[in-house]
């Protein structure tokens, strides 16, 4: 997997801090009872919500390697319209399009 410059540059000065980080993700990913599948739509679901574009473009990516359907994630948008407003869910799919598109 490849990771952004920014990530790549603090692991390589704080190596300790990011695999504790990853190791947090790690136990995190196996504490509950959801799929990969859900658990994807999920953290693309909470970076939408939490306006991050960075992460948006980060977690529709690893979903779309996990075998996330486009239209799944572009229904995780739509879905944002009624919880986030209007202008904050065609922003989001305007960062999952960002993904999607070649």
């Amino acid at each position: 997997m490849e990771y952004p410059n920014a990530y790549e540059r603090l692991r390589k000065a704080y190596p300790d801090v990011v695999q504790a980080y990853e190791k947090l993700g790690e136990a995190a990913k196996l504490a509950g009872p959801l799929s990969e599948r859900e658990q994807r739509l999920v953290k693309v679901a909470l970076t939408l919500g939490a306006g991050l574009e960075g992460g948006t473009h980060s977690h529709a990516r690893r979903a779309l390697e996990a075998g996330v359907s486009r239209d799944d994630l572009r229904h995780v948008a739509i879905l944002g319209i009624t919880t986030l407003g209007f202008p904050s869910a065609a922003r989001g799919m305007t960062w999952i399009n960002d993904m999607l598109e070649p």
